[in-house]
């Protein structure tokens, strides 16, 4: 039985994948699953650069504006909500196209991981939580060194909800969750795979976030979240340590002017951008498109990829 079609467009944050999702999926009877740890979130749209109703153009969004902010969203539950939207669309006779930067959530799905839904110790991942609040997101990141060093290299410090995962799935299985993880990313896809990771020139991709960061400003970004604090959500929620939120929320509660929010943001948002392909570049099987040689030339792009599925004879 012939594998069922998946195609992926990933890439870091500001490099275009949101109007080449859309101009490919109009061209493949396609529709859009969103792997975006953030954009799930209701009311939290500026700080995710989240895709309008004008920008999707009629075609159809999966995992956009699924849940509130105080509701609990992680790998696992991405996977299945993902899944759960990828049977809807093979239903529907339409070819889903996931896209997104967030590449443990992509790999999550093009792998099948298997998450091993242990009995979690809900005491120490809240004693894990409370050690990182008093001592800091370092001090938690250091304990995970002494027993799994590959995951204390690839998970960034500020990554605590990651971070706290590897050491909750050491303590339940006596492993490391990197050793879990290589095994899991070394099956064969289950599905007919063209996996695409949009780059460009660093320079040009950091003006185009710094850009980004600008235009988030001036279309309301500090408004946005003054409203989400004002609703009840707290700064230590998950979603609210966003990047673009943890920031402003900072602003907001006298930490610190506003400039020096944007300018940490912008910081930040380059510093992940860099994190994002380093991810990608570890991926197997990708093909990496270059946008700058294109032009940023969307529609040009989006043939070339076109012709390059029929080749691989993905749909």
């Amino acid at each position: 039985m012939k594998k069922q079609p998946l195609i992926v467009i990933a890439g870091p944050t500001a490099v275009g994948k949101t109007s080449l999702s859309v101009n490919l999926a109009k061209s493949i009877c396609g529709e859009i699953i969103s792997a975006d740890s953030m954009q799930v979130y209701k009311y939290m749209d500026i700080g995710t650069a989240k895709v309008t109703e004008e920008e999707t153009q009629g075609i159809k969004h999966y995992l956009i504006d699924a849940l509130y902010p105080d509701e609990e969203f992680n790998v696992n539950i991405f996977q299945q909500m993902a899944k759960g939207s990828m049977t809807h669309i093979y239903n529907n006779n339409k070819v889903p196209i996931m896209v997104g930067g967030t590449g443990f959530y992509i790999q999550s799905v093009i792998y099948d991981i298997n998450f091993n839904e242990t009995n979690k110790d809900n005491a120490y991942r809240l004693e894990l939580q409370s050690i990182a609040n008093e001592k800091g997101n370092e001090y938690i990141h250091k304990m995970l060194r002494d027993i799994d060093n590959e995951s204390y290299n690839k998970i960034h410090p500020n990554n605590v909800k990651r971070v706290i995962r590897a050491l909750e799935y050491y303590r339940e299985t006596g492993e490391p969750i990197s050793i879990h993880n290589e095994i899991e990313s070394s099956k064969e896809s289950p599905y007919n795979l063209a996996f695409y990771v949009l780059t460009m020139d660093r320079k040009l991709l950091y003006e185009r976030i710094d850009r980004r960061v600008d235009i988030m400003v001036e279309e309301g970004l500090v408004e946005e979240v003054r409203k989400l604090k004002d609703m009840g959500y707290s700064k230590d929620l998950v979603s609210m340590k966003g990047l673009g939120y943890k920031e402003i929320y900072g602003y907001l509660d006298g930490e610190y002017d506003l400039d020096r929010a944007i300018y940490i943001l912008k910081r930040d948002t380059r510093h992940f951008a860099k994190r994002q392909l380093t991810w990608f570049k570890r991926e197997k099987n990708v093909r990496w498109i270059k946008v700058d040689d294109y032009n940023l030339d969307i529609p040009l792009i989006s043939n070339n990829i076109l012709k390059d599925i029929e080749e691989l004879e993905i749909i």
